[in-house]
């Protein structure tokens, strides 16, 4: 982007494991973040973070606004209608496992930039996304069986 993420305009879907940590993330480099979610729970929580929180059915009246979105709901939101929507300028990032969130060859004929992030912790960080990966599987496990005691 030709602009840097402090002071600029985000938007995360999707309030799951990634899209809390990108929250965080996002709103401590200075961003104005604003996340979709459609528990009312997590609506609460990400106004209680100092982010703002949209619903999915006011995404078509925000989502031109934003200068960088991330995606990581992993069912198709970006469709033709609501990426006519989107400012030809933002970077669309999506961090969802297949099939993704973006048509990403609609983008492409609207020129929106979209980069498909798929599996990028093993990619960037393969060791310790191992190591998160065996943690949590180790945790799995030990929930199993201690719910059979």
């Amino acid at each position: 982007m030709p602009i840097t993420l402090h002071s600029s305009r985000c938007l995360i879907t999707g309030y799951g494991r990634i899209g809390k940590v990108l929250a965080r993330m996002l709103k401590g480099m200075g961003a104005y973040v604003c996340v979709e979610a459609r528990k009312y729970a997590d609506l609460a929580m990400i106004d209680s973070i100092g982010c703002e929180a949209v619903s999915l059915g006011e995404l078509p009246l925000c989502v031109g606004s934003f200068d960088a979105i991330f995606n990581t709901v992993p069912a198709m939101l970006f469709d033709r209608d609501l990426l006519g929507r989107i400012d030809r300028k933002t970077l669309i990032i999506d961090l969802a496992s297949k099939p993704g969130g973006v048509d990403f060859e609609a983008a492409k004929e609207m020129g929106i930039r979209v980069i498909w992030a798929l599996s990028l912790p093993g990619k960037i960080a393969p060791v310790t996304s191992g190591a998160i990966i065996k943690d949590t599987i180790m945790n799995i496990m030990n929930e199993i069986l201690m719910s059979e005691d």
